[in-house]
């Protein structure tokens, strides 16, 4: 007894968080011999803590019990992390046509080039002998509408699609598949796609080829699997086909079954400026409150029957029904990090209820938080957890639920309420600004509306909705009318701060600032949390000196993307792909890197009409309507749509043309092609590509867009200056670029590929590297590097996001 005790106290459960954190922030998986040295280790420790407890003072033992278990969940998260990167797929079978059999292991996700969909493999072939692959992946089948493969698949032909079947989750198919390793873009301060794969257990994507020589896909039947995936995936449908209004229908399949991909694009947007995005998903809060009334339903029904009360207390089963049921309902809104956090703090609570036990809130917390982390140990590098248990935390230190106690009457229940929402804003601004750069200054205000409203109207009307539809056409209108008035919100000026991410030490002190200003503590105390948040709120990143510049080569997949920073100014040569029709680099990799550096471009320069380059220019002018536009292309097809009308009201757009110069904090830029005549008589769309030269006092970049060997001889013939240190690639290293003349003439000692994971155009050319290897020019390509930054006065190196930023869930290529 005494040792279980120990377990469950607060060093081991410290220990517990403490080993998986840093675990988390290996580079690398260890050998096995290591992690069974750390699991050796953890259990030697604990024992002799058990053994000498007597002899050993009371804040040495603490300590060595938290080492102790440290090391051992250090250990077991290592060795798990070890066991599933051991099934990852093997390099030589990526891009080849393999036959697969298995079974639909999620709901499909409808988008506008076909579906998405989690797929359980049962059996592999290749040429007929069997294959090891990953046990779940996830394909793609994209539709005859699509008509194409997107640029970033491995298929040489891009041939016509079959158009996909109706997918349903348990479906047991035979497909003709191409796979590779999950690898995503790695940007500062970027989504983690290769993390969230992880998470997920899937160790490869591809697409089913529907080709017209490849076999047809096979359906060869249903099967018992994934049956609460194949019933999420009915109310969805169910509520698709009720609803008119697909963005209605979107929401409230959100609330019902967890479906937050059918949230319409323009909605998250609203959502996270005025910060309620948590109530738009199975939060915590709905799954309590579907507990409260499970429990509450239970105790009822079972205060009827004098037999079933004397089986087991009506108390006892009310609490037992309402953990179970709301486990159900997590579980079937897909378990969420908030529905598991939600789930695992009932149960805690309950089991101590059950046994009788009342322990203190700081041991219940870390009780609930070391189950999470041993469960998941990768939950921890999600938002959603920290938010979530810091918030849950913060409740119980400032002593919230005993101001929820003292009010008496609605208008004190409702006083306790703000008052409760107010801490945890306060307490959660500097962890948002640390974790999103960014706080709604009107969430306040639109959670005090939208809680209530979401939590005891539009979410209970959407759940009973399951059993009688027509209460969906209330939830969609209770839905209409709360978007309003978060839309209303959002349209305020400065509704949503956005400041630059602080370093994360900075940002912790920050966090401790928060918590203390919440406290019941003395108010010269809680005055001390202010210097400690003052420096999250003001901190301005490094800057590049006086007459130097810096490069950062985003991670944008096939396409094209570089931030160029002085001093004083800042420049984005090119804006990266379109991915979707409602997606781009813009919205995705660029404007979420300018706010976290905290950049406020003064150009935009969109080389040339091409979507792998321009495709995000619209998402970056619409945050920097007072960017210079620059660029060879009709500016019609790039200003934001409310800009059109006053564009030259509101941005000043200008041709590239030859000639162009001007200097900024000492660095010098000029446009070197295209010329003024080549508007309206060349067509080519990569011969027009903006050519721009940056010159320091020691060190030049030459950014060439896609030009080809065409234009690189006109340059050379013009005799422009063209030497330079670096050099972006022409072309993404196409073979139609890069000649040995222009190599040659620009002498670069580092060259910049920014090309897609095994993209279909085959970038870079291998005869075209042969050309860089000849002339000894170094190549580093996004690929291997993810985000690359190079800086003018340090001229001989060159920074890698996935070397800087090395996890052990990361693709790493030779």
């Amino acid at each position: 007894m005494k040792n279980r005790h120990r377990l469950l106290g607060w060093p081991s459960l410290l220990g517990v968080l403490l080993g998986v954190v840093l675990q988390l922030q290996q580079g690398q998986l260890s050998a096995a011999s290591v992690y069974v040295c750390f699991v050796l280790a953890g259990l030697s420790l604990y024992a002799l803590t058990a053994l000498k407890s007597e002899a050993i003072s009371g804040v040495v033992r603490d300590l060595a019990l938290t080492l102790a278990v440290g090391l051992l969940a250090f250990g077991v998260t290592d060795w798990r992390a070890g066991v599933f990167a051991h099934g990852a797929l093997q390099p030589a079978l990526q891009g080849r046509d393999i036959a697969v059999v298995g079974t639909v292991a999620s709901m499909p996700q409808p988008f506008e080039g076909g579906l998405r969909f989690r797929f359980d493999l049962a059996s592999s072939t290749l040429d007929g002998a069997p294959v090891t692959l990953p046990p779940r992946v996830e394909l793609a089948w994209y539709s005859g509408a699509f008509g194409r493969i997107p640029a970033d698949a491995d298929d040489p032909l891009a041939q016509p699609q079959r158009t996909p079947a109706l997918l349903q989750a348990g479906q047991r198919w035979q497909f003709t598949v191409r796979l590779k390793a999950p690898h995503g873009g790695v940007n500062p301060y970027g989504f983690d796609y290769e993390l969230w794969q992880w998470e997920q257990g899937v160790q490869a994507s591809g697409y089913v080829r529907t080709g017209g020589h490849d076999p047809a896909p096979l359906l060869l039947g249903s099967s018992w699997q994934h049956p609460v995936e194949a019933a999420r995936q009915q109310v969805r449908q169910r509520i698709f086909a009720h609803l008119p209004e697909p963005r209605a229908a979107g929401l409230l399949a959100a609330l019902v079954v967890g479906d937050q991909a059918a949230i319409e694009r323009a909605d998250w947007n609203v959502f996270r400026a005025t910060g309620v995005a948590h109530l738009m998903s199975i939060s915590g809060l709905h799954i309590t409150l579907f507990a409260w009334l499970a429990a509450a339903l239970i105790g009822r029904l079972w205060r009827c029957s004098g037999w079933l009360c004397l089986t087991l207390p009506a108390p006892t089963a009310a609490l037992l029904g309402g953990v179970a049921l709301a486990s159900a309902y997590a579980l079937f809104s897909g378990w969420g990090v908030p529905a598991q956090r939600t789930v695992l703090m009932l149960s805690v609570v309950s089991l101590l209820r059950l046994a009788g036990l009342r322990w203190p809130w700081p041991q219940v917390w870390l009780l609930a938080c070391a189950v999470a982390a041993a469960v998941d140990p990768w939950a921890l590098m999600q938002a959603g957890f920290w938010l979530s248990f810091v918030a849950v935390g913060v409740l119980f230190a400032s002593d919230s639920a005993a101001c929820s106690a003292s009010g008496k009457g609605a208008r004190g229940r409702f006083f306790s309420a703000m008052r409760e929402q107010w801490v945890i804003t306060l307490a959660l601004t500097p962890l948002s600004l640390l974790l999103f750069g960014q706080v709604s200054l009107v969430g306040l205000l639109a959670n005090a509306l939208a809680i209530p409203w979401v939590t005891f109207v539009v979410t209970p009307l959407a759940l009973l909705g399951v059993f009688w539809p027509p209460l969906w056409n209330v939830a969609a209108w209770a839905v209409a009318w709360l978007g309003t008035v978060l839309q209303w919100l959002a349209d305020w000026p400065w509704a949503v701060l956005w400041l630059a991410r602080a370093p994360l030490w900075l940002g912790l002190l920050g966090v401790v600032g928060g918590v203390v200003l919440v406290l019941r503590l003395p108010p010269n105390v809680r005055l001390m949390g202010v210097p400690l948040l003052l420096p999250v709120l003001l901190w301005q990143p490094p800057l590049p000196p006086a007459g130097q510049f810096e490069l950062l080569a985003a991670d944008v997949g096939q396409g094209s993307a570089v931030l160029v920073r002085t001093a004083g100014h800042a420049l984005l040569f090119d804006a990266g792909p379109r991915y979707s029709l409602e997606s781009d680099a813009g919205e995705r990799v660029l404007v979420p890197l300018l706010r976290a550096l905290g950049v406020r471009l003064d150009t935009l320069v969109l080389s040339h009409r091409d979507s792998d380059h321009m495709g995000g220019g619209t998402s970056v002018l619409a945050m920097h309507p007072g960017a210079q536009l620059l660029t060879s292309v009709d500016p019609a097809l790039v200003l934001p749509p409310a800009s059109r009308l006053l564009a030259a009201a509101l941005v000043d757009v200008q041709p590239c043309v030859a000639g162009q110069r001007w200097r900024w904090d000492g660095v010098d830029f000029e446009l070197l092609h295209p010329q003024a005549a080549d508007y309206g008589v060349v067509r080519q769309s990569n011969a027009m590509s903006c050519v721009l030269r940056i010159h320091s006092a020691a060190q030049t970049a030459l950014l060439t867009g896609d030009i080809e060997q065409a234009q690189e001889a006109l340059l050379m013939k013009a005799g422009v200056p063209l030497r330079a240190d670096l050099l972006l690639a022409p072309h993404h290293g196409s073979k139609t670029s890069s000649s040995a003349a222009f190599l040659d003439a620009v002498q670069p000692r580092i060259a910049l590929v920014q090309v897609g994971y095994r993209n279909r155009f085959g970038h870079p050319a291998g005869t075209v590297m042969g050309r860089y290897a000849d002339r000894a020019i170094r190549v580093v390509d996004t690929p291997r590097c993810g985000a690359i930054t190079w800086q003018s006065w340090r001229a001989d190196m060159v920074q890698c996001q996935r070397e800087t930023d090395r996890r052990i869930w990361r693709h790493q290529l030779p």
